[in-house]
């Protein structure tokens, strides 16, 4: 357990997914208590003796490090959600920059992205180590499968370390191909209602039920907004030409 949440830091880390000390990962045991990272480590260089035990109420058991001040969300996770097993907390660049922007990414362009993590909200900003910040993920514990931190980073949980962390390999991917249809390419083709609703279908048989689903926009009410967008670039540069 302890060797497997140092692995996720070096992947983390050689991901570029945190900086310096940045990023938090814990691990729930079968006896209740959690394994988390230590703060003022860098999560590319942790060794297992490095890992500090707790309880679910964030008492230190074991460890000769200090946790990190942000352990307060991952236990709130584990309170709001008994299913959850590992979180991990990182400040993958272009979900990060959705976070700053306060963008959620919950349109249907991705079936993968429907099928791993469903839909992405930005929690309201809090201040990092505070009381406010597990205050602030609270509804989307239960859920969802991660979550956006404004102006902060991302958070995602699952049944196991892997499963949490693919999440957040998944988002930063998602935030990727989103960034690049959207902002670089100027458009997106999302999917039906109806080919939502089938791989939502092929996610709960896969035993996930929990997720959100993805935002939906009708082709006409694109239409619309595409055409209205159009009448107001015509007016300003009207005005600006007059």
């Amino acid at each position: 357990m302890k060797e497997l949440i140092c692995e996720i830091g070096r992947r983390m880390y050689a991901r570029n997914y945190v900086a310096a000390n940045d990023g938090n990962i814990t691990m729930k045991t079968e006896a209740g208590t959690i394994w988390a990272t230590p703060t003022g480590v860098s999560k590319g260089y942790m060794t297992p003796d490095m890992l500090v035990e707790m309880d679910m109420q964030g008492n230190v058991l074991s460890g000769t490090y200090k946790p990190s001040s942000e352990i307060k969300m991952h236990l709130r996770v584990y309170q709001e959600n008994s299913e959850v097993r590992a979180v991990v907390h990182a400040h993958p660049p272009v979900a990060t920059a959705f976070a700053i922007a306060g963008i959620d990414l919950d349109q249907a362009i991705s079936p993968e992205a429907i099928v791993n993590l469903g839909r992405v909200a930005v929690a309201p900003y809090a201040t990092p180590g505070t009381q406010e910040v597990p205050d602030s993920i609270a509804p989307y514990c239960k859920g969802y499968h991660a979550v956006l931190l404004a102006n902060h980073g991302a958070l995602t949980w699952g049944r196991d370390m892997t499963e949490a962390y693919f999440r957040m390999e998944s988002l930063e991917h998602y935030a990727l191909m989103y960034m690049y249809a959207s902002r670089l390419l100027g458009r997106t083709n999302e999917l039906s209602s109806e080919q939502v609703a089938e791989l939502v279908d092929i996610r709960s048989r896969m035993g996930v039920t929990s997720g959100g689903n993805p935002s939906l926009r009708r082709r006409e009410e694109d239409t619309l907004f595409d055409r209205l967008a159009d009448k107001i670039v015509e007016r300003v540069l009207s005005k600006l030409n007059s």
